[in-house]
């Protein structure tokens, strides 16, 4: 279909897609998740969904902070959210992800995307020559429903990527470490790395290479995991946020 390949095109070139103002119900979004890839699957065993994921597709997460008997029907629930690129921690990252609101605050919870390939391009000679060819290691254990359990699950484990990832689309290359996940580079001293992941953080943040999404209910969201990182800004947590999320499956590893 042309209009699938023109939205396509138009999300490599700009890594993220808003599509506002959708009336979606869950097959809608397996459907339309489907027409850019395979859409990806939960990697954690269901035993540890969260209560809300029963009344769900296969495929779909529940982002929410809304509680039935003090316990949260989704994950991410609370707060404010470090950038992260979706998936880092595992084998073959998803590629992409959908983000759709169906309940929203009356302020915060917006959604900041930065480009990794504006990162990389600007970044200081010297850091990108010090980087150039390492790899760096990744941990996931945000959100875990059970406090200080990594559970030895997929989703709760540590991968190595590149510092620098190409687009194996665009071939362009992108910053590819982040600071809510990703913890040391390989081979490196933590007392030489970390200075430097710092810098390549604070540079990667910059506001000129972010974009801050204000939602409206109904909104869908497509972006590249690949190129960009993403964060959620504070909200109220006496005021409800409901989203579903899906994901599409990466190709390749990181290289």
């Amino acid at each position: 279909d042309e209009t699938i390949k023109a939205i396509y095109r138009a999300w490599l070139d700009h890594l993220v897609i808003v599509f506002p103002g959708q009336k979606l119900e869950q097959e809608d979004l397996v459907r339309v998740t489907g027409y850019f890839g395979e859409m990806g699957m939960p990697r954690r065993p269901p035993r540890f969904f969260p209560k809300g994921y029963s009344r769900l597709l296969p495929g779909i997460m529940l982002i929410s902070n809304i509680r039935e008997n003090g316990e949260p029907i989704g994950a991410l629930p609370d707060g404010e959210m470090m950038f992260h690129h979706d998936m880092i921690h595992s084998e073959m990252p998803d590629k992409g992800t959908m983000l759709y609101s169906v309940e929203i605050p009356d302020a915060g919870g917006n959604t900041l995307f930065a480009s990794g390939y504006a990162a990389y391009d600007t970044l200081d000679p010297a850091v990108r020559d010090r980087l150039g060819g390492r790899k760096a290691i990744h941990h996931y254990n945000y959100g875990s429903t059970l406090k200080g359990d990594d559970k030895g699950t997929e989703a709760f484990g540590e991968c190595i990527h590149p510092v620098f990832r190409t687009n194996e689309d665009t071939h362009r290359k992108a910053v590819y470490v982040n600071r809510l996940m990703t913890v040391g580079i390989v081979d490196m001293p933590k007392e030489e790395s970390d200075p430097l992941l710092k810098a390549v953080f604070d540079h990667a943040e910059r506001k000129e290479f972010v974009y801050e999404h204000v939602w409206r209910v109904g909104d869908l969201l497509l972006w590249d995991n690949r190129c960009s990182s993403h964060a959620r800004t504070d909200f109220p947590s006496t005021q409800r946020r409901l989203m579903w999320r899906t994901t599409i499956r990466g190709g390749t590893r990181p290289y």
